[in-house]
C-alpha cells in the first residue's frame, strides 16, 4: 500500500475527519480557492480600497471652504471627534433609534409570522401585501409617512386621532425620535417576518401535534418548543436587521433633518461632509462609524458563529 493510500485510509478512519485535509482533498481545496478568487478580488477592490482611501483622508486637514490649506492634520480630526459632544450624542441617538426599531420590528415580525404560518383563504395575497413595505425605497417611504400619514393637518394618523376626540400631533417636531422609529419599524417588520416565517415552516409539525395530543396547550408549545427552535432565526434577524438599520439615512434626512435627538452617526457624517464641507473630519467620523459597526458585527458574529457552521446544534 502506498503512502498516499495509507494517509487517505487513516484520514477516513478517524471519526469526524475532514476529507479536504487529506492529500486527495488538496486539489479540491485549490479548485475551490480559484473559483472564489475572482469574487474575492472584486470585493476587495470595491470595499477595502475605498475604505483605505477614507482612512488616509481622515488624517488630512481638508476643508472645501479653504482648498489651498490642505495638508496632513495627523490625529487632529480624531481628537475633534472625541473632544466635541456631537459624536457621543449621535452615538446615543443611533443606539436608541436602532435598538428600538430592531426590537419593535422583531416583535411585530414574530406576530405576523405566526399569523402567516396558518392556512387561510388568500394566504398568498396576504403574504405579498405584508412584504410590500420592505420593497419600498427608504426615501419614498419617508415621504409617504411625512406627508400622507403623519402630517399635522391632513395626515391619516391625525385624522384617526380626530375621530377619537384627541388633538392632532406634530410628529416631526414634537416627537422626532418616535417618528423615525415608526418609519423604520414599518419598513423592516416584513424583513423580520420573512426570516421568522422560514423558521416556523422548518419546524417539524409531527412533534407539535404529538405535544398537543399529550395535552400541552398552545402557549406552552410556543414557549417550550417553538421559541427555542426560533432562537437561531431570531439571532440572525437581529444581526442583519441591526446592521441595515444602523445605516439608515433617508428618514432622518427627509423627515427631521437630525433635529430633536435624531442625529445618528450616518447623518452626522453627511452633515460634516456636505454642509460643513470638512472632508477630513467627515472621513474621521466615517472611520469611527465603520469601526463601531464592525465591533457590533464582530461581537454578534462571534456569538452566532455556530449558526453558520453546518451541522452545528444550538442548545
Amino acid at each position: 500500500m502506498t503512502t498516499t493510500a495509507v494517509l487517505t485510509t487513516a484520514g477516513r478512519g478517524r471519526k469526524g475527519a475532514d476529507p479536504r485535509l487529506t492529500p486527495t482533498g488538496r486539489p479540491q481545496r485549490r479548485t475551490a480557492r480559484m473559483l472564489v478568487l475572482p469574487a474575492l478580488i472584486v470585493s476587495i477592490v470595491l470595499t477595502q480600497i475605498p475604505f483605505l482611501v477614507t482612512i488616509v483622508v481622515s488624517f488630512l486637514n481638508w476643508n472645501q471652504l479653504r482648498p489651498d490649506d490642505t495638508g496632513f492634520a495627523w490625529f487632529d480630526n480624531y481628537a475633534t471627534v472625541f473632544a466635541t459632544a456631537d459624536f457621543a450624542q449621535s452615538l446615543l441617538a443611533t443606539v436608541l433609534i436602532t435598538g428600538s426599531s430592531v426590537a419593535l420590528a422583531l416583535l411585530l415580525g414574530l406576530g405576523f409570522a405566526l399569523l402567516m404560518d396558518r392556512h387561510f383563504l388568500g394566504q398568498g395575497l396576504a403574504r405579498t401585501l405584508m412584504i410590500t413595505p420592505f420593497l419600498v425605497m427608504p426615501a419614498a417611504a419617508s415621504l409617504i409617512w411625512k406627508f400622507l400619514m403623519l402630517d399635522v393637518n391632513v395626515g391619516l394618523v391625525n385624522v384617526g386621532l380626530g375621530f377619537l376626540g384627541l388633538p392632532p400631533v406634530a410628529w416631526n417636531t414634537d416627537l422626532p425620535p418616535a417618528t423615525i422609529i415608526i418609519v423604520m419599524t414599518w419598513q423592516f417588520t416584513p424583513f423580520m417576518m420573512l426570516i421568522l416565517l422560514a423558521g416556523l415552516q422548518s419546524q417539524d409539525r409531527s412533534v407539535l401535534e404529538a405535544a398537543s395530543v399529550d395535552g400541552a396547550g398552545r402557549i406552552r408549545i410556543f414557549r417550550d418548543m417553538t421559541l427555542p427552535h426560533l432562537r437561531q432565526y431570531i439571532e440572525i434577524a437581529v444581526l442583519l436587521g441591526g446592521i441595515m438599520l444602523l445605516q439608515m439615512f433617508d428618514p432622518i434626512a427627509i423627515m427631521t433633518k437630525g433635529t430633536g435627538g435624531t442625529k445618528t452617526l450616518p447623518y452626522l457624517l453627511y452633515e460634516r461632509a456636505f454642509i460643513g464641507l470638512d472632508i477630513g473630519q467627515a472621513a474621521a467620523f466615517g472611520v469611527m462609524t465603520v469601526a463601531i459597526t464592525l465591533l457590533f458585527a464582530g461581537i454578534a458574529l462571534r456569538t452566532l458563529f455556530g449558526v453558520f457552521v453546518e451541522g452545528k446544534v444550538r442548545s
